[in-house]
Protein backbone atom coordinates (compact mmCIF):
# COMPACT_ATOMS: atom_id res chain seq x y z
CA UNK A 1 0.00 0.00 0.00
CA UNK A 2 1.49 3.81 -0.86
CA UNK A 3 1.18 5.89 1.84
CA UNK A 4 1.37 9.69 1.30
CA UNK A 5 1.78 12.43 4.20
CA UNK A 6 -1.78 13.71 6.49
CA UNK A 7 -0.71 17.07 6.37
CA UNK A 8 -0.69 17.21 2.08
CA UNK A 9 -4.16 16.55 1.73
CA UNK A 10 -5.51 17.86 5.41
CA UNK A 11 -5.35 21.21 7.16
CA UNK A 12 -5.21 21.91 10.83
CA UNK A 13 -7.08 24.63 12.87
CA UNK A 14 -7.17 25.51 16.56
CA UNK A 15 -10.04 27.19 18.16
CA UNK A 16 -10.21 30.46 19.87
CA UNK A 17 -10.33 30.96 23.80
CA UNK A 18 -12.01 34.44 24.23
CA UNK A 19 -12.01 35.86 27.89
CA UNK A 20 -14.72 34.00 30.19
CA UNK A 21 -16.51 36.64 31.03
CA UNK A 22 -17.59 37.37 27.42
CA UNK A 23 -19.69 34.21 27.43
CA UNK A 24 -23.48 34.52 28.07
CA UNK A 25 -25.91 31.62 29.07
CA UNK A 26 -28.45 32.44 26.79
CA UNK A 27 -28.51 33.17 23.09
CA UNK A 28 -28.01 36.95 21.57
CA UNK A 29 -27.77 38.79 18.59
CA UNK A 30 -24.08 38.85 17.35
CA UNK A 31 -23.46 35.89 19.45
CA UNK A 32 -22.60 32.40 18.50
CA UNK A 33 -22.35 28.88 20.48
CA UNK A 34 -19.24 28.44 22.12
CA UNK A 35 -18.10 24.37 21.76
CA UNK A 36 -15.86 22.48 24.22
CA UNK A 37 -15.25 18.94 24.15
CA UNK A 38 -18.55 17.99 26.71
CA UNK A 39 -20.29 19.62 24.33
CA UNK A 40 -20.04 16.70 22.29
CA UNK A 41 -19.53 13.69 24.55
CA UNK A 42 -22.10 15.00 27.44
CA UNK A 43 -25.40 15.72 24.64
CA UNK A 44 -28.17 17.36 26.43
CA UNK A 45 -26.81 17.25 29.92
CA UNK A 46 -24.24 20.30 29.01
CA UNK A 47 -25.70 23.71 29.48
CA UNK A 48 -25.18 25.62 25.88
CA UNK A 49 -22.98 28.56 26.31
CA UNK A 50 -22.06 31.41 23.96
CA UNK A 51 -19.56 34.18 22.72
CA UNK A 52 -19.53 37.51 20.47
CA UNK A 53 -19.10 36.48 16.77
CA UNK A 54 -15.55 38.54 16.21
CA UNK A 55 -13.06 38.41 12.68
CA UNK A 56 -10.75 35.98 15.66
CA UNK A 57 -13.82 33.63 16.29
CA UNK A 58 -12.97 29.49 14.54
CA UNK A 59 -16.06 28.52 13.30
CA UNK A 60 -17.00 24.87 12.37
CA UNK A 61 -19.66 23.11 10.42
CA UNK A 62 -21.95 19.99 11.17
CA UNK A 63 -20.27 17.85 9.25
CA UNK A 64 -16.88 19.31 10.00
CA UNK A 65 -14.59 16.36 11.61
CA UNK A 66 -13.10 17.32 15.22
CA UNK A 67 -10.56 16.01 17.09
CA UNK A 68 -9.93 16.62 21.12
CA UNK A 69 -6.09 17.87 21.59
CA UNK A 70 -5.63 17.42 25.29
CA UNK A 71 -6.58 15.76 28.82
CA UNK A 72 -7.99 12.44 29.33
CA UNK A 73 -10.35 13.45 25.67
CA UNK A 74 -7.15 13.22 23.69
CA UNK A 75 -7.88 11.87 19.92
CA UNK A 76 -11.54 11.76 20.70
CA UNK A 77 -13.21 12.03 17.36
CA UNK A 78 -15.84 14.98 17.34
CA UNK A 79 -18.64 16.33 14.81
CA UNK A 80 -22.38 16.97 14.64
CA UNK A 81 -22.56 19.76 15.99
CA UNK A 82 -21.59 24.00 14.24
CA UNK A 83 -20.48 26.90 16.04
CA UNK A 84 -17.34 28.35 17.15
CA UNK A 85 -14.62 25.78 19.31
CA UNK A 86 -12.35 26.30 21.26
CA UNK A 87 -8.29 25.61 21.62
CA UNK A 88 -8.58 21.89 23.24
CA UNK A 89 -10.36 20.91 19.77
CA UNK A 90 -8.56 20.93 16.49
CA UNK A 91 -10.96 21.06 13.28
CA UNK A 92 -9.88 18.97 10.62
CA UNK A 93 -10.22 20.75 6.79
CA UNK A 94 -9.31 18.30 4.18
CA UNK A 95 -8.71 18.65 0.28
CA UNK A 96 -12.23 17.08 -0.86
CA UNK A 97 -10.74 16.65 -4.47
CA UNK A 98 -8.58 14.28 -3.01
CA UNK A 99 -9.90 13.07 0.34
CA UNK A 100 -13.45 12.07 1.55
CA UNK A 101 -14.59 13.22 4.80
CA UNK A 102 -16.00 10.24 5.70
CA UNK A 103 -12.57 8.13 4.71
CA UNK A 104 -10.95 10.79 6.83
CA UNK A 105 -12.96 10.31 9.77
CA UNK A 106 -12.49 6.53 9.49
CA UNK A 107 -8.45 6.88 9.15
CA UNK A 108 -8.61 9.53 12.80
CA UNK A 109 -10.33 6.41 14.34
CA UNK A 110 -8.00 3.92 13.32
CA UNK A 111 -5.08 2.43 15.77
CA UNK A 112 -2.31 4.10 13.29
CA UNK A 113 -3.69 7.66 14.17
CA UNK A 114 -4.81 7.34 17.62
CA UNK A 115 -1.66 5.22 19.19
CA UNK A 116 0.32 7.78 17.47
CA UNK A 117 -1.50 11.02 19.31
CA UNK A 118 -1.25 8.79 22.46
CA UNK A 119 2.34 9.06 22.26
CA UNK A 120 3.02 12.75 21.25
CA UNK A 121 0.18 13.31 24.42
CA UNK A 122 2.51 10.81 27.00
CA UNK A 123 6.00 13.60 26.65
CA UNK A 124 6.77 14.82 29.79
CA UNK A 125 6.48 18.68 28.02
CA UNK A 126 3.28 18.54 26.27
CA UNK A 127 -0.17 17.51 27.48
CA UNK A 128 -1.57 17.22 23.95
CA UNK A 129 -0.68 17.83 20.22
CA UNK A 130 -0.28 20.48 17.60
CA UNK A 131 -0.74 20.93 13.92
CA UNK A 132 3.56 20.61 13.77
CA UNK A 133 3.36 17.45 15.50
CA UNK A 134 1.14 15.61 12.71
CA UNK A 135 3.63 16.71 9.84
CA UNK A 136 5.11 13.46 9.04
CA UNK A 137 1.99 11.49 9.87
CA UNK A 138 0.80 9.62 6.83
CA UNK A 139 -2.19 8.01 5.44
CA UNK A 140 -2.69 5.42 2.89
CA UNK A 141 -2.80 7.07 -1.04
CA UNK A 142 -5.64 5.68 -2.32
CA UNK A 143 -8.10 6.57 -4.78
CA UNK A 144 -11.51 8.42 -3.89
CA UNK A 145 -13.37 5.83 -5.55
CA UNK A 146 -11.23 3.45 -3.29
CA UNK A 147 -12.28 5.50 0.01
CA UNK A 148 -15.82 5.50 -0.90
CA UNK A 149 -15.77 1.69 -1.28
CA UNK A 150 -13.49 1.07 2.69
CA UNK A 151 -16.00 3.55 4.13
CA UNK A 152 -19.40 1.70 2.57
CA UNK A 153 -17.85 -1.75 4.27
CA UNK A 154 -17.28 0.23 7.59
CA UNK A 155 -20.23 1.94 7.62
CA UNK A 156 -22.03 -1.15 7.37
CA UNK A 157 -20.07 -3.04 10.04
CA UNK A 158 -20.80 0.13 12.20
CA UNK A 159 -24.40 0.72 11.67
CA UNK A 160 -24.87 -3.14 12.73
CA UNK A 161 -22.87 -2.55 16.01
CA UNK A 162 -24.79 0.61 16.55
CA UNK A 163 -28.18 -1.80 16.18
CA UNK A 164 -26.95 -3.98 18.87
CA UNK A 165 -26.14 -1.62 21.43
CA UNK A 166 -29.42 -0.08 20.72
CA UNK A 167 -31.00 -3.56 21.67
CA UNK A 168 -28.92 -4.16 24.84
CA UNK A 169 -30.11 -0.82 25.32
CA UNK A 170 -33.68 -1.65 24.95
CA UNK A 171 -33.53 -4.41 26.84
CA UNK A 172 -32.24 -2.59 29.66
CA UNK A 173 -35.04 -0.44 29.45
CA UNK A 174 -37.34 -3.12 29.55
CA UNK A 175 -36.00 -4.51 32.66
CA UNK A 176 -36.74 -0.53 34.35
CA UNK A 177 -39.82 -0.06 33.18
CA UNK A 178 -40.74 -3.61 34.76
CA UNK A 179 -39.40 -3.00 38.30
CA UNK A 180 -41.24 0.61 38.26
CA UNK A 181 -44.41 -1.60 37.22
CA UNK A 182 -44.37 -4.31 40.15
CA UNK A 183 -42.80 -2.12 42.35
CA UNK A 184 -43.57 1.22 41.53
CA UNK A 185 -41.19 4.30 40.64
CA UNK A 186 -38.65 3.67 44.25
CA UNK A 187 -37.81 7.64 44.48
CA UNK A 188 -41.83 8.16 45.18
CA UNK A 189 -43.90 7.41 47.51
CA UNK A 190 -46.14 4.84 46.29
CA UNK A 191 -47.55 3.63 50.52
CA UNK A 192 -47.44 -0.60 49.29
CA UNK A 193 -44.54 -1.28 51.44
CA UNK A 194 -42.80 0.00 54.45
CA UNK A 195 -40.08 2.18 54.51
CA UNK A 196 -36.86 1.59 55.84
CA UNK A 197 -32.84 2.44 55.70
CA UNK A 198 -30.86 -0.23 53.70
CA UNK A 199 -28.31 -0.56 56.71
CA UNK A 200 -30.92 -1.76 58.95
CA UNK A 201 -31.63 -4.93 56.26
CA UNK A 202 -28.48 -5.12 55.38
CA UNK A 203 -24.56 -5.14 56.21
CA UNK A 204 -22.93 -2.52 54.56
CA UNK A 205 -19.52 -1.76 54.17
CA UNK A 206 -15.98 -1.84 52.30
CA UNK A 207 -12.83 -3.76 52.80
CA UNK A 208 -9.48 -4.07 54.45
CA UNK A 209 -7.11 -1.57 53.36
CA UNK A 210 -4.14 -3.96 51.15
CA UNK A 211 -1.27 -1.78 50.53
CA UNK A 212 0.90 -1.41 47.60
CA UNK A 213 3.65 -3.46 49.25
CA UNK A 214 1.64 -6.38 49.45
CA UNK A 215 0.87 -6.80 45.79
CA UNK A 216 2.27 -9.90 43.95
CA UNK A 217 2.43 -11.46 40.96
CA UNK A 218 -0.14 -14.46 40.85
CA UNK A 219 -2.22 -15.35 43.61
CA UNK A 220 -5.96 -14.10 44.96
CA UNK A 221 -7.15 -11.86 42.34
CA UNK A 222 -7.56 -7.97 43.35
CA UNK A 223 -9.88 -6.22 42.09
CA UNK A 224 -11.21 -2.60 41.71
CA UNK A 225 -12.99 0.19 40.37
CA UNK A 226 -11.67 -0.68 36.75
CA UNK A 227 -12.59 -4.60 37.11
CA UNK A 228 -16.14 -4.08 38.81
CA UNK A 229 -17.12 -2.05 35.86
CA UNK A 230 -16.41 -4.72 32.89
CA UNK A 231 -17.58 -7.01 35.31
CA UNK A 232 -20.82 -5.86 35.68
CA UNK A 233 -20.99 -5.67 31.81
CA UNK A 234 -20.88 -9.11 31.45
CA UNK A 235 -17.13 -8.90 30.05
CA UNK A 236 -14.64 -11.00 31.10
CA UNK A 237 -11.60 -9.12 32.33
CA UNK A 238 -7.64 -9.57 32.21
CA UNK A 239 -6.49 -9.81 36.54
CA UNK A 240 -3.97 -6.89 37.19
CA UNK A 241 -3.14 -7.00 40.75
CA UNK A 242 -3.12 -9.72 43.19
CA UNK A 243 -2.29 -10.92 46.86
CA UNK A 244 -1.05 -13.65 48.30
CA UNK A 245 -3.64 -16.82 49.27
CA UNK A 246 -2.04 -16.48 52.78
CA UNK A 247 -3.00 -12.67 53.17
CA UNK A 248 -6.13 -13.34 51.64
CA UNK A 249 -7.17 -16.27 54.49
CA UNK A 250 -6.00 -14.04 56.89
CA UNK A 251 -8.54 -11.36 56.00
CA UNK A 252 -11.05 -13.84 55.57
CA UNK A 253 -10.63 -15.37 58.65
CA UNK A 254 -10.96 -11.92 60.26
CA UNK A 255 -13.26 -9.59 58.36
CA UNK A 256 -14.79 -11.60 56.02
CA UNK A 257 -15.11 -11.34 52.08
CA UNK A 258 -17.63 -10.89 49.43
CA UNK A 259 -19.73 -13.63 48.62
CA UNK A 260 -22.47 -14.88 45.90
CA UNK A 261 -24.99 -13.10 45.84
CA UNK A 262 -23.25 -9.64 47.49
CA UNK A 263 -23.29 -6.67 45.86
CA UNK A 264 -19.66 -4.47 44.85
CA UNK A 265 -20.71 -0.86 44.32
CA UNK A 266 -18.24 1.39 42.51
CA UNK A 267 -18.01 4.87 44.54
CA UNK A 268 -15.44 6.87 43.69
CA UNK A 269 -15.28 8.67 39.59
CA UNK A 270 -17.73 6.41 38.21
CA UNK A 271 -20.12 5.94 40.70
CA UNK A 272 -22.59 3.31 40.97
CA UNK A 273 -21.94 0.57 38.56
CA UNK A 274 -23.20 -2.50 40.54
CA UNK A 275 -21.71 -6.27 40.14
CA UNK A 276 -23.44 -9.24 41.84
CA UNK A 277 -20.74 -11.37 43.17
CA UNK A 278 -21.15 -14.56 40.90
CA UNK A 279 -19.02 -16.84 43.20
CA UNK A 280 -16.70 -18.53 40.30
CA UNK A 281 -13.78 -17.53 42.04
CA UNK A 282 -12.39 -16.17 45.37
CA UNK A 283 -11.09 -12.29 45.09
CA UNK A 284 -10.63 -9.66 47.37
CA UNK A 285 -11.01 -5.55 46.53
CA UNK A 286 -10.30 -2.20 47.05
CA UNK A 287 -11.13 -0.22 49.87
CA UNK A 288 -13.10 2.84 49.57
CA UNK A 289 -13.06 2.88 45.96
CA UNK A 290 -15.89 0.33 46.50
CA UNK A 291 -18.17 -0.63 48.82
CA UNK A 292 -19.98 -3.98 49.33
CA UNK A 293 -23.26 -4.79 50.51
CA UNK A 294 -23.83 -8.20 52.17
CA UNK A 295 -27.37 -9.69 50.67
CA UNK A 296 -29.30 -11.46 53.77
CA UNK A 297 -32.49 -13.26 53.57
CA UNK A 298 -34.72 -10.12 53.20
CA UNK A 299 -33.33 -8.82 49.53
CA UNK A 300 -32.50 -10.91 46.27
CA UNK A 301 -29.71 -9.89 44.58
CA UNK A 302 -31.23 -8.32 41.32
CA UNK A 303 -34.17 -6.83 43.02
CA UNK A 304 -31.73 -5.06 45.34
CA UNK A 305 -29.31 -4.07 42.90
CA UNK A 306 -31.86 -2.29 40.68
CA UNK A 307 -33.52 -0.73 43.35
CA UNK A 308 -30.27 0.60 44.50
CA UNK A 309 -29.27 1.86 40.89
CA UNK A 310 -32.12 4.31 40.84
CA UNK A 311 -31.14 5.26 44.44
CA UNK A 312 -27.89 5.99 43.78
CA UNK A 313 -28.47 7.46 40.31
CA UNK A 314 -30.89 10.69 42.24
CA UNK A 315 -27.77 10.31 44.75
CA UNK A 316 -25.35 11.59 42.39
CA UNK A 317 -27.79 14.02 40.95
CA UNK A 318 -27.94 15.57 44.40
CA UNK A 319 -23.94 15.42 44.53
CA UNK A 320 -23.80 17.71 41.61
CA UNK A 321 -24.87 20.30 42.42
CA UNK A 322 -23.03 21.09 46.41
CA UNK A 323 -19.51 19.57 46.01
CA UNK A 324 -16.56 19.27 44.77
CA UNK A 325 -15.77 15.71 45.40
CA UNK A 326 -18.33 13.43 44.61
CA UNK A 327 -18.54 9.93 46.07
CA UNK A 328 -20.60 7.43 47.77
CA UNK A 329 -20.14 6.83 51.18
CA UNK A 330 -20.74 4.02 53.60
CA UNK A 331 -22.85 6.40 55.46
CA UNK A 332 -24.77 7.51 53.07
CA UNK A 333 -25.38 3.97 51.41
CA UNK A 334 -26.88 2.84 54.63
CA UNK A 335 -29.48 5.39 54.78
CA UNK A 336 -30.89 4.95 51.26
CA UNK A 337 -34.50 4.16 52.22
CA UNK A 338 -35.29 1.13 50.33
CA UNK A 339 -38.69 -1.22 50.40
CA UNK A 340 -39.20 -3.98 52.55
CA UNK A 341 -41.13 -5.81 49.40
CA UNK A 342 -42.25 -9.56 50.45
CA UNK A 343 -39.34 -11.95 49.16
CA UNK A 344 -41.65 -14.09 46.94
CA UNK A 345 -42.45 -10.34 44.71
CA UNK A 346 -38.54 -9.80 44.63
CA UNK A 347 -38.56 -13.48 42.90
CA UNK A 348 -40.63 -12.83 40.74
CA UNK A 349 -39.02 -9.81 39.50
CA UNK A 350 -35.62 -12.29 39.31
CA UNK A 351 -36.99 -14.21 37.21
CA UNK A 352 -38.28 -11.63 34.47
CA UNK A 353 -34.39 -10.41 34.54
CA UNK A 354 -32.88 -13.95 34.33
CA UNK A 355 -35.10 -14.33 30.79
CA UNK A 356 -33.60 -10.58 29.74
CA UNK A 357 -30.38 -11.68 30.59
CA UNK A 358 -30.67 -14.56 28.33
CA UNK A 359 -31.54 -12.58 25.34
CA UNK A 360 -28.48 -9.92 26.02
CA UNK A 361 -25.80 -12.97 26.07
CA UNK A 362 -26.63 -13.69 22.09
CA UNK A 363 -26.73 -9.92 21.75
CA UNK A 364 -23.84 -9.00 23.51
CA UNK A 365 -21.88 -12.28 21.80
CA UNK A 366 -22.87 -11.07 18.30
CA UNK A 367 -21.65 -7.65 19.27
CA UNK A 368 -18.70 -8.66 20.36
CA UNK A 369 -18.34 -10.70 17.04
CA UNK A 370 -19.59 -7.40 14.97
CA UNK A 371 -16.65 -5.28 16.77
CA UNK A 372 -13.61 -7.51 16.23
CA UNK A 373 -14.76 -7.87 12.41
CA UNK A 374 -14.60 -3.35 12.52
CA UNK A 375 -11.30 -3.69 14.14
CA UNK A 376 -9.94 -5.76 11.68
CA UNK A 377 -11.05 -3.98 8.91
CA UNK A 378 -9.55 -0.26 9.88
CA UNK A 379 -6.21 -2.31 10.53
CA UNK A 380 -6.73 -3.79 7.10
CA UNK A 381 -7.28 -0.64 5.62
CA UNK A 382 -5.71 1.80 7.71
CA UNK A 383 -2.20 -0.41 8.80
Amino acid sequence: MDYIKLCDVCDFQGGSQPPKDEWSFTPKDGYVRMLQIRDFTQGERVIPEYIKLTNTTKICEADDILIARYGASLGKILTGLSGAYNVAIMRTIPNTELLEKKYLYYYLKAPVFQNFLLRIGNRAAQAGFNKNDLQELLIPCVSRERQKEVVCILEKVETLICALKQQLQKLDELVKARFVEMFGDPLTENGRYSKVPLGSLAEVGSSKRIFEKEYVSEGIPFYRTKEIVELSKGNGITTELFITKERYDEICSEYGAPQKGDLLISAVGTIGVIWIVDGKNDFYFKDGNLLRVSVTEKFVPEYLKHLLEALISAYKLEMSSGTAYAALTISALKKMIVYDVPHAEQEQFAAFVEQTDKSKVAIQKALVEAQLLFDSLMQKHFG
